[in-house]
């Protein structure tokens, strides 16, 4: 049996769209490559933190920006981070990283430096990749074979949200990500907006498992065309 082609899946969208299931899943089911760049932003932010960079200071973060060595694990089973060899696949996950991430991933240099990365990866991935972002299709990967943007109400996406963060309600999470969708999108450097060509998928009715199918499907008829 021939071995489908390779193909650079381009999945972006706001917080609690489902991006991260989806996205490992549909690396899982078709034997590709995963790449989370949210956690790489994040990876950077907690360094930051550790480190005691200014954050209000964009010239400091700017300046900082090329200093920690950042590794990603590709693997949609088990998809790792690193930070200058530590594991952080915890840290970057808590309340204070998700809200000066933001602040942190809108300075150009720490942009230029996290999509280069990301590029390297996803040029590296023989069988192919899906790529999960807020940038993918329009800045990152702008040629990738096939472009997905999800949505989804935000009091579905703040369900969603609440759920995976300990500690944390609905209200406050759907405020959250309200703000963090503003700062996103109106940002200078590579603003969160939906590529020309992307399919748009809204999940906000639909299950995970339905989410994937979908893009699966997008994903294959996309290599029987290559």
């Amino acid at each position: 049996m021939e071995s489908a082609p390779p193909v650079v899946v381009a999945i972006d969208g706001p917080s609690g769209t489902g991006k991260s299931s989806t996205s490992k899943a549909v690396a899982a089911q078709l034997a590709l490559s995963y790449l989370d760049t949210g956690a790489q932003y994040r990876a950077i932010t907690w360094w930051m933190v550790s480190n005691g960079i200014d954050l209000e200071d964009p010239s400091a973060i700017a300046a900082v920006a090329g200093k920690p060595e950042i590794v990603s694990g590709t693997d949609p089973g088990n998809p790792t981070i690193t930070v200058d060899g530590m594991d952080v696949a915890g840290p970057i996950r808590t309340q204070e990283v998700t809200a000066k991430v933001s602040a942190v991933s809108a300075v150009q240099e720490v942009r230029t430096r996290i999509t280069e990365l990301q590029r390297a990866l996803a040029g590296s991935a023989e069988r192919g990749i899906v790529v999960e972002g807020r940038d993918i299709g329009t800045t990152v990967l702008p040629d990738a074979d096939l472009k997905v943007f999800l949505t989804a109400s935000p009091e579905a996406r703040a369900a969603r949200r609440s759920g995976e963060l300990k500690g944390s309600d609905v209200h406050s999470t759907r405020e959250a990500l309200l703000k963090r969708d503003a700062a996103d999108s109106s940002r200078t450097a590579s603003p969160l907006a939906k590529a020309a060509d992307a399919v748009e998928v809204d999940t906000t009715e639909l299950t995970l498992a339905q989410v994937i199918e979908c893009v699966v499907t997008l994903v294959q008829e996309k290599q029987a065309g290559k």
